[in-house]
């Protein structure tokens, strides 16, 4: 056994056992006998945890042995902690086993709860592995076909790869780009507003064909890369369990990674986000039908050029390609349909015949010609002829290199075919990179061999006539040719000759050993890349239907069998293939479908760019062959390429992806796949809030950054949608929630209340932060989030805090509370009113309180699960109106999310009507600044603002256009000044007797009382009024009557009342009273109050600088 050294620091025992170790052991009596069952965890909790409440059912102490088990040879004792597993990683269970349950930090602190289920439990035993590597003996019937990366993966790329271009274009373009030179380029058009080259004819002018091949191979291949690096970023989903390795006792989990059967799309959401993976998916599935037309056609083409060679076509040569077209692609959805084990041995059968192909070709090449061939071009390997075919002869409108080039590049999109089936793979994660960098590498090798082989034996131009000889008295004879008896030299001057490596596309079938075989090959090729296009669409289109990323497309999604194959999606691609068949026309289709896959992969290569370039710690692809700076070069080629081609198909191509982009940007999928764009939103995030550090603050640059008291969001949502309102793509915005807990209690839920509260917000389009702490007391609470609450320089500098209406029938001490936290703090050069006496919110510029609730357009509280809790809390009211709540309640956060959302006045427009400024004391222009950003806002833009200011009967006038001049050095727009002379005057008497009556119940009425007796009932109620206050604050209190008066009087139809807010200075007038005048001060209103109060900073300047 292991023992642990004795350390003081650490708190061990003598002798090298330590305490923690002795708390670990449980005694032998409670350990029955099975060894197998031996596994639990012990936590921090358990060692601090005082009284040990019943273990949960889910875990039996039964289950703990000290018999020989691997926990007790492993450490020298029985512990209830478990060691590392695969099963606590995995996102499935073990094959006939539940899923293994790891406890949380609250259930492991019970001393004999056990980390897994009561469920039986058996030693991991190489079977596991066994299984999963597909040895065991018996299979289990209703277990879908997996394939490894042989013929999973190379195989299905090679055919893929191998298609139509390699045995019906490739000679041809050999023949018109050449064979082996390095490129001039000449200037010869231009598009409207980008210059660039392309080749010209004159025969200095030299392309190889192995440039072409070699351009488009370095595309794919780092494209293949990426693929790589992005499909073993961790566990790649398929049929069974992660295999495991054999040397260890318990399993390795894998990363958490999860690729899917949707192949390419897959990789592209998956590392990218939805925004671009879906598009880009869509347009992928949509190439690949488009692939089967292509494929499709080039076997229509050999099979109608067969019927006219015997003299039997069908109707004429388009609608022969037609026709054989439909019936091709009839039979290959019947395939499909059969599933994806005949899919599997098709592809075999269709590899065999093409590897049969090559070699007749090959031999073909080394036998000497026999008449009928050289009459056709063909005269085997000769160094003149090698020589010449090394110089492009460009003919017809294609006759580029961009134009060859975009006709032969789809003969390099294969690449992909083995991560489209990637759920259908044993192990995805090791077939992918290895299956597709050796098709990649094979496919190359067999490319450059046809070129280099097929330009040494045949010349571009030939007759076919076995009388064009080279006789005595026949003419001049040009060409190569002549050395060699034949004479070709005026179908090459009439361009007429209908044979020839330039003339002829059934080249590869003449030069053969046997031409039927060659023509197998073509059918064999043609139809397995056709097969396999086929599967990828619909596979990559059934899981972008499962994502539900866009409407209409789901009825696609639905599988069908033990694979669940997408049969609809197979009817959908074969609908778009028959589209495309029917144009008829090879050298049209080509350049269609380059475009989509070139913009794929330059989004496959961003994708592996973005995940490195963003550092996450999630991104650790175990192959390592790759290079970021590689795919970023990969892209960057892409989209370059896709201009050269066909700039208006890339504008399109590009157009339809930033089309699908904006859809589903504004339609936000929720989904969280842990992409990269989430990974570099965090960067971007994080680097620019460190950065403000290093930025001084400036009075140019203030923003009101509010932390909101609101307690759960949805209780109070006029003050979200108030707040929400002015701070909207502006400045911080922060809901607090204080939640008042005494003593221990079970914090595991908080987190998912917040995350439902944030997802309220977010329904809401409020764009604000959710932040709860747990306090014994509302004023520790409040203080707590004020210091905690916002990064660096992201602070809040308001707070926001909601009227408290019950203030005359709640306790009293809260109502202390209430006006200690909000409404009575000492801030530097204080003037200012701010949140309880906390050091750290130096920087506060005010507060902003809500002092009535009429906000609300509707009554009756929201509907759903948190209804109920707006009704608990009416039981509640003390706490809940407090912005707080007395635990975390039960709630559902999908119910939070789901409930109907209350409506109030701030979310519709407000009209022609007024917003109302009582500017009555200089607090540092707060007061003007949160009507004039609420002023901005498009639902606030049709009001007027009124600014009332106090002043003198005898020079109204003048203070009119002081105020008139000092806010137009503000530049704010406010033009209409009004100045209050009588605010000052007595108020009525009947307004007067309703403010004592107000107070009666608060007064000390100590009048009549000794000093002794008066200062116990001080101390005992700190809220009570003694005379000597009312008369002190008299002046104060009609003030507040008064200004009732003048506003029910001015402002009765305004659409907001914003006032100062009136100071009272702590120790002179107690908080009933303070509470008394900011009831009477908005009264009877009609419209929402708002009253605010600077810290007596200058939030506003008219300085430049």
């Amino acid at each position: 056994g292991m023992e642990l050294g004795a350390d003081p620091g650490l708190g061990f025992k003598e002798g090298g056992r330590s305490d923690l170790a002795a708390m670990a052991e449980l005694p032998a009596s409670e350990m029955p006998g099975d060894p197998a069952l031996c596994s639990g965890r012990f936590t921090i909790s358990t060692l601090l945890g005082g009284e040990e409440p019943p273990p949960p059912a889910a875990y039996d102490s039964s289950h703990l042995s000290h018999g020989s088990t691997f926990y007790m040879r492993t450490f020298g004792y029985n512990t209830i902690d478990v060691v590392p597993a695969y099963e606590h990683y995995a996102n499935s269970a073990l094959p006939g086993e539940p899923r293994k349950v790891r406890p949380t930090l609250q259930e492991g602190s019970h001393l004999h709860a056990l980390a897994f289920d009561s469920r039986p439990s058996h030693e991991m035993t190489d079977g596991l592995v066994e299984d999963e590597a597909g040895t065991n003996s018996e299979k289990n019937p209703g277990e879908p076909v997996r394939f490894g990366w042989v013929k999973g993966v190379m195989i299905r790329c090679m055919l893929n790869i191998w298609g139509v271009i390699l045995y019906l274009r490739l000679p041809w373009i050999t023949a018109q780009a050449g064979i082996g030179e390095f490129p001039t380029f000449h200037l010869t058009r231009e598009m409207p507003w980008l210059s660039f080259m392309v080749i010209t004819s004159p025969p200095s002018s030299t392309v190889l064909t192995w440039i072409i091949i070699l351009l488009s191979v370095t595309v794919t291949s780092i494209t293949g890369l990426s693929i790589s690096a992005i499909s073993t970023n961790g566990k790649v989903k398929s049929g069974g369990p992660h295999p495991t390795p054999r040397a260890l006792p318990f399993p390795v989990a894998p990363p958490v990674f999860t690729l899917g059967m949707g192949g390419t799309y897959f990789l592209i959401s998956r590392s990218l986000g939805p925004e671009l993976g879906g598009s880009i998916g869509l347009i992928f599935a949509f190439a690949n039908a488009v692939g089967v037309a292509m494929h499709t056609v080039g076997f229509a083409e050999t099979v109608r050029d067969l019927l006219q060679e015997y003299g039997t076509p069908i109707v004429d040569p388009v609608n022969d390609i037609r026709i054989i077209g439909v019936v091709t692609v009839t039979v290959l959805l019947a395939i499909s349909l059969a599933g994806m084990e005949w899919e599997s041995k098709a592809q075999v059968l269709f590899f065999l015949v093409i590897m049969v192909s090559f070699a007749n070709y090959l031999v073909g090449t080394l036998i000497p010609p026999s008449e009928d061939k050289a009459s056709k071009g063909f005269f085997s390997y000769r160094a003149d002829i090698f020589v010449q075919n090394l110089v492009p002869d460009w003919r017809g409108v294609d006759g580029t290199f961009f134009g060859m080039f975009s006709i032969f590049f789809p003969s390099a999109t294969g690449i992909l075919a083995g991560a489209n089936i990637s759920g259908d793979l044993k192990d995805p994660a090791v077939a992918i990179p290895k299956g597709t960098l050796m098709a990649i590498f094979w496919t190359t090798v067999s490319y450059l061999a046809v070129s280099a082989t097929i330009g040494s034996c045949v010349v571009r131009d030939a007759s076919g006539v076995l009388n064009d000889t080279v006789t005595p008295g026949s003419g001049a004879c040009e060409g190569l040719a002549c050395g060699y008896g034949w004479n070709f030299t005026e179908c090459a001057h009439q361009h007429s000759c209908h044979y020839g490596l330039i003339n002829y596309y059934q080249t590869m079938s003449m030069v053969s050993g046997f031409a039927p075989l060659i023509t197998a090959g073509i059918f064999g090729a043609t139809l397995s890349s056709a097969l396999a296009c086929l599967v990828s669409a619909a596979k990559v289109f059934q899981c972008l239907c499962e994502d539900q990323l866009y409407p209409l497309i789901g009825f696609f999604g639905k599988g069908y069998g033990k694979n669940k194959e997408p049969v609809r999606g197979y009817l959908l691609a074969y609908a778009i293939a028959v589209a495309f068949i029917i144009i008829a026309e090879l050298n049209t289709i080509a350049p269609i479908i380059s475009n989509f896959f070139l913009c794929s992969y330059a989004l496959i290569n961003f994708s592996c760019f973005h995940a490195s370039i963003t550092n996450s710690p999630g991104w650790r692809p175990s192959f390592r062959y790759y290079s970021k700076w590689a795919a970023l070069f990969g892209a960057v080629i892409s989209v370059v390429i896709m201009f050269l081609l066909t700039w208006w198909a890339a504008l399109i191509a590009i157009g339809v992806v930033l089309f699908l982009l904006l859809y589903v940007i504004y339609k936000k999928p929720e989904v969280n796949w842990g992409s990269s764009v989430q990974a570099g939103s965090y960067n971007l995030a994080l680097s620019y809030s460190v950065g403000l550090n290093e930025v001084e603050d400036h009075i140019k640059n203030y923003r009101p950054q509010c932390l909101v008291l609101t307690g759960p969001p949805n209780f109070r949502p006029a003050l979200v949608d108030f707040v929400g309102t002015f701070t909207r793509n502006l400045s911080l915005m922060v809901c607090g929630h204080v939640l008042i807990v005494s003593g221990p209690s079970r914090w595991g839920g908080l987190r998912l209340i917040a995350n439902g509260h944030t997802k309220w917000l977010n329904k809401r389009k409020i764009k604000a932060f959710y932040s709860d702490v747990i306090a014994e007391d509302l004023r520790s609470g409040v203080q707590i989030l004020m210091q905690a609450a916002g990064l660096g320089r992201m602070k809040p500098n308001i707070l926001v805090v909601g009227f408290k209406k019950n203030w005359q029938s709640a306790h009293p001490a809260t109502v202390e509370d209430y006006i200690e936290l909000g409404l009575r703090s000492r801030c530097p050069k204080s003037c200012g009113w701010c949140s309880g006496p906390v050091p750290t919110m130096h920087a506060l510029s005010g507060v902003l309180l809500a002092a009535t609730c009429v906000a609300w357009a509707t009554a009756s509280p929201p509907h759903g699960v948190a209804g109920s809790i707006f009704r608990q809390s009416r039981h509640l009211k003390v706490r809940c109106s407090e912005v707080t709540c007395p635990s975390a309640p039960a709630v559902d956060p999908e119910a939070l999310v789901q409930e109907e959302q209350a409506s109030t006045i701030f979310q519709s427009e407000q009209g022609r009507k007024s917003i109302d400024i009582y500017w009555l004391f200089d607090d540092g222009g707060l007061t003007l600044l949160i009507p004039y950003l609420l002023g901005r806002k498009k639902r606030w833009s049709g009001c007027r603002i009124r600014v009332f200011v106090g002043g003198q009967i005898n020079r109204m006038d003048q203070e009119r256009k002081a105020i008139i001049s000092l806010l137009s050095k503000f530049r704010l727009g406010f033009h209409e000044v009004h100045v209050l002379p009588d605010i000052n005057q007595k108020p009525r008497a009947e307004h007067t007797k309703r403010f004592e009556d107000m107070i009666a119940p608060f007064r000390l009425n100590d009048g009549f009382k000794d000093e002794a007796t008066v200062t116990e009932m001080r101390r005992d109620c700190p809220w009570k009024i003694s005379d000597e206050e009312i008369n002190k604050n008299r002046v104060k209190s009609l003030r507040q009557v008064r200004l009732n008066e003048i506003l029910q009087d001015s402002s009765s139809d305004a659409a907001l009342v914003v006032i100062t807010l009136p100071i009272g200075r702590k120790g002179k007038c107690p908080s009933s009273l303070y509470m008394a005048w900011l009831e009477t001060l908005s009264q009877d209103l009609r419209p929402p109050v708002i009253l605010i109060r600077g810290n007596q900073e200058n939030v506003l300047t008219f300085y430049c600088q």
